[in-house]
């Protein structure tokens, strides 16, 4: 979920004056709520007048065509009239555009020149750097049903000794063993932070992803779960290790994975659920996309009427069953709510989307089934800007799921001013992420370690 949703706007330039020439490429700088954000607009010459496309480097998104591109009397305008968004600039003696960009009645400044606008380099303070005060080692283990086989880094205190341990499970998404994402290392911060503490951790790249073997696109959240317990039983063979002292730490999608491998091991002592989900797939989905369309400041007609189109599709996801050809389905609905708000490549691509294997078991799946049968003491954190795993509605869901399978060691809490990622930030906007200096709030490590601690001792 971590990657699931980013404020996609789009702007472009185009530039005229008596013997100048507004085709080639213009950039600007984009500021939003909480972030900045660089585009690139394209222009070039078209039967009538001009056409023009999107770049947007820092949201990794190219080619975005806008629906109408005008360029008369020194003003440039540009629409996608589907989104509701516009842009307006005039064309100065300077060759610059000076401009607004509106997208849904929220307008923003937005000037463009030539000149090219390089990234700003952003500074990760909490990367630990080599050498390292403790033991670390390149590894692989197979997961031996589905022949695929992992690798990862494991972090000892001590070349020598024996040690309680946990595996780091990251989020949705192909992640490598870092779980690295614009910039941040979140797993290497928090492996560098437990090693200093005396627990052993490892990491691994998702199937698929870096050194690890594997298909990704095939894979759902169950099959996740057993490249973890892979993680455990190789955890295990290896003598350094504390065989009564193994805990898993998920993030995200990894806090839905923990209690799967959890309920289903007796070698799980412990489970650390960081921005888990506790409630099903497709509530989560629908919820995650309110609360951040609400930040953006989309009106609440608005935020209402995506809801019940994708609830509608959710709907026949969850009542599908494994002969139905659901592709189909799923097309024929898109285009009949949707329209000619999505051209062919845009439908097909969020078909594709909504009916992987992933996606599929995702939004079926409820984490309660798993959580109800975990049996080993619990702590689910969340930060309380979280706009991706809502704080309130999932750590309430967990607990009540926890304590309905009898079990009363969970411990959950409520975290001042942290986002999705555990940051430090202001508004939870996943535009925020990037920007942010720290990785991990040294408020959430010291409670992982601190809980994980009384746990081994």
């Amino acid at each position: 979920m971590k990657k699931a949703v980013f404020f996609l706007i789009a702007i472009l330039t185009s530039f005229i004056m008596v013997g100048q020439e507004i085709t080639g490429q213009w950039n600007g700088v984009l500021k939003v709520p909480g972030s900045q954000l660089r585009v690139v607009f394209n222009i070039t010459k078209a039967e009538n007048g001009y056409s023009s496309t999107l770049d947007s480097p820092d949201q990794g998104a190219k080619g975005i065509p806008f629906t109408k591109t005008s360029f008369e009397n020194s003003i440039l305008k540009l629409e996608i009239p589907n989104a509701q968004i516009v842009y307006e600039g005039m064309l100065n003696k300077d060759n610059n555009i000076v401009g607004n960009f509106v997208q849904r009645g929220q307008s923003f400044s937005l000037n463009l020149s030539k000149g090219k606008i390089e990234e700003k380099i952003v500074l990760r303070p909490q990367e630990p750097q080599k050498p390292y005060p403790y033991y670390s080692e390149e590894v692989a283990f197979e997961n031996k049903t589905d022949k695929n086989v992992l690798a990862g880094t494991l972090t000892l205190p001590r070349k020598e000794g024996i040690f309680p341990a946990v595996i780091l499970i990251t989020g949705s998404g192909p992640e490598n063993r870092d779980e690295e994402i614009f910039g941040h290392k979140p797993f290497l911060v928090l492996a560098d932070y437990l090693t200093k503490k005396g627990i052993a951790v490892l990491r691994f790249d998702d199937r698929g992803v870096a050194k690890s073997t594997g298909d990704y696109k095939t894979a759902t959240t169950l099959d996740f779960a057993h490249d973890v317990q892979s993680g455990v039983d190789y955890l295990k063979s290896r003598k350094e290790i504390d065989k009564n002292k193994i805990g898993l730490i998920g993030h995200s999608e990894g806090g839905v994975i923990a209690p799967i491998v959890a309920e289903n091991s007796k070698d799980v002592g412990f489970i650390v659920l960081l921005a888990g989900t506790g409630i099903r797939g497709d509530k989560l989905m629908l919820l995650q996309k309110e609360k951040i369309e609400h930040q953006m400041g989309i009106s609440e007609n608005e935020i209402q009427k995506g809801q019940e189109k994708f609830k509608g599709a959710y709907d026949i996801i969850l009542a599908s069953t494994a002969a139905d050809d659901l592709t189909t389905k799923i097309n024929s609905y898109i285009k009949s709510q949707f329209g000619n708000k999505l051209d062919g490549e845009q439908t097909s691509a969020l078909v594709a989307q909504l009916t992987s294997p992933w996606m599929v078991y995702f939004l079926k799946f409820d984490p309660a089934t798993a959580l109800e049968k975990v049996k080993c003491p619990v702590l689910a954190l969340n930060g309380d800007k979280d706009l991706q795993v809502p704080a309130d509605e999932n750590l309430d869901a967990i607990k009540k799921a926890v304590a309905k399978g009898g079990n009363k060691k969970v411990t959950t809490k409520v975290l001042p001013n942290l986002n999705h990622l555990f940051q430090e930030c202001k508004t939870g906007s996943p535009d925020e992420y990037k920007i942010i200096e720290q990785t991990f709030s040294p408020i959430a490590l010291e409670e992982i370690s601190k809980w994980i601690l009384v746990q081994v001792k």
